[in-house]
């Protein structure tokens, strides 16, 4: 999976990869740079608790991720 947020302080997107058949979990942040994880339940637990619909110009970019998210993650709240 892979989802791009237009932020509100960048005029390139945020981006978030979700691989698992290759291993790659990570983020793109609205300064350009990344954050790497070990897991798909570490980048999401990583967009809860710092990333918000209000970041960003379209919140409803960011509810579907979430959305999306949530179906094969369950386990987040």
């Amino acid at each position: 999976m892979e989802f791009y947020l237009r932020s509100k302080d960048n005029a390139y997107p945020c981006e978030v990869t979700i691989d698992e058949d290759n291993g790659r979990y990570t983020i793109r942040k609205s300064d350009s740079s990344g954050e790497y994880f070990n897991s798909a339940k570490e980048l999401v637990a990583w967009i809860m608790e710092n990333w918000h619909s209000a970041d960003f110009l379209d919140r409803e970019e960011f509810e579907s991720m979430i959305r999306e998210i949530k179906v094969y993650f369950p386990i987040i709240h």
